[in-house]
């Protein structure tokens, strides 16, 4: 049976959760978007963490199938990546208790306008053909595999953003196309999204009455963003970056001013 409380926090939650995973599956970011939505809809903290974890899971599993329908996912690659991520990911989240965020979001707070700038002024930067001239296929897993790590230590450590960061590392540092770049990185989510999302299962933080009704939201906005992704290509995604990037400053912003 539908309560009041429940019909208002859907009424915020999907919404939302659809928006998220559109822009989760074109340029990555979403959480920017899923995770405020749960919090602003009353759910605790750390049962929105799992639910939302819950939502974008299903999420990502559908835009990760998509782009691999449509051969935008070079799967050796992906898979490198993805084994590094998960071991950053546990350091980083060892590191938590040792280390300040705030250092990482005043560097965060330098780095990002920069990279604002460089994407506007480089607009050659992932194309729709890939262009890894002169890497060899060594090469290109030693730099899968080091951006898992580096940006797996990242998410386990801080994570608003994560998505982002690897399509714009896939592209800029592998020669990947944007399109075959946020394939590329949807494979790397999922897998840091199962991993976490089996932690939270076991620990009771999933509010399945809400978790549901997200994730088909969340599912239905993935598969719209990664249908336009490919369609259109970087045209279409450079300016979501753009957007996912400027959700991260706004983030970063409240929590060094709260």
């Amino acid at each position: 049976m539908l309560t009041s409380q429940l019909v208002h926090q859907l009424l915020i939650i999907c919404p939302l959760s659809f928006l998220a995973g559109f822009v989760d599956a074109v340029a990555g970011g979403g959480g920017l978007i899923s995770l405020p939505a749960f919090l602003f809809a009353g759910v605790p903290v750390h049962l929105a963490y799992g639910t939302n974890k819950f939502c974008s899971c299903f999420g990502t599993l559908i835009s990760t199938g998509k782009y691999l329908k449509n051969g935008k996912i070079t799967l050796k690659l992906a898979l490198l990546s993805a084994a590094g991520a998960l071991i950053g990911s546990a350091v980083g989240a060892r590191m938590v208790l040792a280390l300040s965020e705030r250092v990482l979001q005043i560097c965060l707070m330098v780095i990002l306008p920069v990279v604002a700038v460089f994407l506007l002024f480089n607009r050659n930067l992932g194309q729709d053909e890939d262009s890894p001239q002169n890497i060899s296929s060594q090469s290109l897993m030693l730099r899968a595999v080091v951006i898992g790590l580096v940006l797996g230590w990242y998410d386990g450590f801080f994570g608003p953003g994560t998505g982002t960061f690897l399509v714009l590392a896939f592209s800029g540092l592998m020669g990947m196309s944007l399109v075959n770049a946020s394939g590329n990185a949807k494979v790397v989510n999922l897998a840091s999204n199962l991993a976490a999302l089996i932690t939270y299962l076991l620990g009771g933080a999933v509010i399945f009455t809400l978790a549901v009704p997200g994730a088909l939201c969340n599912v239905a906005g993935n598969w719209l963003g990664a249908t336009l992704a490919i369609k259109k290509g970087a045209k279409f995604i450079r300016p979501i970056i753009f957007v996912s990037i400027g959700l991260l400053l706004v983030r970063i912003l409240t929590d060094l001013i709260a």
